[in-house]
This record gives C-alpha cells, sequence and structure tokens, in this order.
C-alpha cells in the first residue's frame, strides 16, 4: 500500500525477478473460508502465495517507471498537500481578519498574481491590518499611502478603489483594538499565508516543466477543459498509458466504475461507483468537469454528455461521476492513438 513497496518492487525488478503489485484489497478478500479473524505474517504470507498461485496467469507485470513519472507524481502528491493546507490557512486568516477589518477580502477582485500567487486582498492586509490603519488617515493621506504601496507591490493603482476602501474602513467596526498585539496576529498569519501560497506556486511551475518533458503533455493539455494545472496533475496519476490494457481499466483505476447491486427481484437502475481507486485523480476530473460545466460549450461531446444526462434529472454527482468516466475512455484513446503514432 502506498509508496512503500516501490523500494523493493524495483529492486527485484531490476535483479531480473518477475514482480506484480495488486491492489491489497484483492488479498485481502482472497480465500476467507473461515469465520475467524486470522492476522499474523506467516498466514499474510501463505495467503498472499496462494493468491499467485491461484492467479499466476492473471496478474500483470510490474515495470519501472521512468524517473520523470515519478518525479511527476511526487510534485502532484506535494501539490495536492500544499492545496489543502493553503486553503486551511486561507480560512483561518479570512475569519481571522474579520475581527479588525471586517470584509476587507471582498474590496478586491484581483484573480492570483501569476508570478507568485499572491493575492492583492491580503497583501493589503499585511499594510493596512486594521480598519483603523485606514480610518485614521485624511482620504487624500490615504490616497498617497495606497497609490505608494501599489507602486511597490506591483498592483494596479485605481482612485475610485482608493475611495471606496477609505469609505468602507470608516464604516466598519472593529471586534479587537489596532495594538501591537493583534498587528503580530495578523502580519504573522498573512505572511505564513503568503510563504505557503510561493511554495505551491513554485511546485506547480516545477511540474509543469517535468510535464511538458513527456510525450502524451501537448495532446493532454488541448483536451478542453483541461488547463496547465491539471493537465500536469491528470499526466502524474495516470502515469504510462500502455499499463492499462483496455480503457475500463482506467476507468476502474480512477475508482469511477459501478459494481452491481441486484438480489432476487431487486433490480437497481443506479449503483454508486466504487472509490477503490486513486483519490487524487477523482479530484482533479471533478475540477476538469467542473470547468466543462461552467464554460459550457455547445459543441463540446463531454458537455452534451453532461447537458443530457442532466435534463434526464440525473444528480449532479451522478452525471459528474458518467461524464469524467467518458473523458477517461477519451483520454485513453487519444493519448494512446498519439503515441502510437509517434512511435512507430
Amino acid at each position: 500500500t502506498g509508496s512503500y513497496h516501490l523500494p523493493i518492487a524495483n529492486a527485484l525488478t531490476s535483479a531480473g525477478f518477475k514482480v506484480h503489485t495488486l491492489n491489497a484489497m484483492l488479498i485481502k478478500n482472497f480465500g476467507n473460508n473461515s469465520i475467524r479473524k486470522v492476522k499474523t505474517d506467516k498466514a499474510d504470507a501463505l495467503k498472499i502465495a496462494n493468491y499467485g498461485l491461484a492467479y499466476w496467469n492473471d496478474v500483470t507485470v510490474y515495470s519501472i517507471d521512468d524517473d520523470i513519472r515519478i518525479k511527476l507524481k511526487s510534485f502532484n502528491r506535494q501539490y495536492s498537500k500544499y492545496i489543502k493546507l493553503r486553503t486551511a490557512m486561507s480560512n483561518n486568516f479570512t475569519s481571522l481578519i474579520d475581527l479588525s477589518f471586517r470584509g476587507v477580502n471582498t474590496l478586491f477582485s484581483s484573480p492570483e498574481r501569476k508570478s507568485d500567487g499572491h493575492k492583492k486582498w491580503i497583501d493589503f492586509s499585511l499594510r493596512y491590518w486594521h480598519c483603523d490603519c485606514v480610518a485614521a488617515m485624511s482620504l487624500n493621506a490615504f490616497i498617497s499611502s495606497y497609490q505608494a504601496w501599489c507602486k511597490v507591490h506591483k498592483y494596479n493603482y485605481s482612485h475610485s478603489k482608493a475611495e471606496e476602501i477609505h469609505q468602507f474602513a470608516r464604516q466598519c467596526c472593529p471586534v479587537i483594538p489596532k495594538d501591537e498585539e493583534t498587528k503580530f496576529l495578523i502580519c504573522t498569519a498573512a505572511k505564513e499565508l503568503n510563504t505557503l501560497t510561493e511554495a505551491t506556486n513554485s511546485i506547480a511551475v516545477k511540474a509543469l516543466e517535468l510535464a511538458s518533458q513527456l510525450p502524451e503533455y501537448p495532446v493532454v493539455a488541448k483536451m478542453y477543459g483541461v488547463g496547465d494545472i491539471t493537465a500536469f496533475q491528470l499526466i502524474a496519476e495516470i502515469g504510462n498509458i500502455y499499463r492499462f490494457p483496455r480503457k475500463t481499466s482506467l476507468v476502474s483505476y480512477a475508482g469511477l466504475d459501478t459494481e452491481p447491486n441486484d438480489s432476487g427481484i431487486v433490480k437497481h437502475n443506479s449503483n454508486e461507483i466504487t472509490k477503490k481507486g486513486s483519490p487524487y485523480l477523482r479530484r482533479t476530473l471533478f475540477l476538469v468537469m467542473s470547468n466543462i460545466l461552467m464554460l459550457a460549450p455547445s459543441d463540446e461531446p463531454i458537455y452534451r454528455f453532461l447537458d443530457r444526462k442532466r435534463s434526464e434529472g440525473k444528480h449532479y454527482y451522478t452525471y459528474l461521476c458518467a461524464g469524467a468516466a467518458k473523458f477517461l475512455r477519451i483520454y485513453y484513446a487519444r493519448v494512446k492513438e498519439y503515441l502510437d503514432k509517434h512511435s512507430s
């Protein structure tokens, strides 16, 4: 499970041994011909050996990934963890700044800066960490201060925005006073959030450089709904397309396949997905489907499929998962066709 098997699997494969890697659930559910639960190293070894004898001709042979794919997957896992931390830190900072300058995040609609990932309202809060930092100044004094701040931090300046901020600050009712302790709390949280944002942005840049070295990157990047980030995430989690013998294998790897759940005369028309696959891949597919739904391109087959399922009254997650499975089948066909064409 996890990555603990990789060192021994790579070492044995390099030494010429025939190695197979399996989902741990296959071993766990194999040969449970007892009502007693036995869990020892000896019992586990016997179960693994018996599984190997029973399915010797069916298991796939393990192959070592190239260095780029291994590093790219590690980058994606770290990126996902940093994103989770950044979201938590962002929510924490929003609740904290609301105590001294409530609603300051609503004053700015600028997107993240591409160079370092900074958000304007967070950098603004580092300088004007309390509403009294703005309200205590006259309008002209704040306009001069804000204009100088925009110039230093390379943000666009707007005279009307300065007037709006000043008026907003004078109407604001803070919960905590303007003192050194408040400044320490807010500025420390803002700096930590910016540091985490810069680290996340740097990881994404390096991951894109790695992904662009792989042969399938051009065709994946051109797929509708896929951006720079989701492109390297898809490639990182799916890996070498040739390790999947068919399209359904890739869908199963993502955990988007369904299991029949019928008994006697009871027939279920809709079954839940197994989720016995990569949660990182499912998250990336969710982002891709969300982009397609938001853009709503009438000429794209994935969107037409999603729209049809939606018009049939399907639940949001039902047609989203169905669209993700269809996307993976298209991904498999396009990438494999591209690689076969350029390898010959």
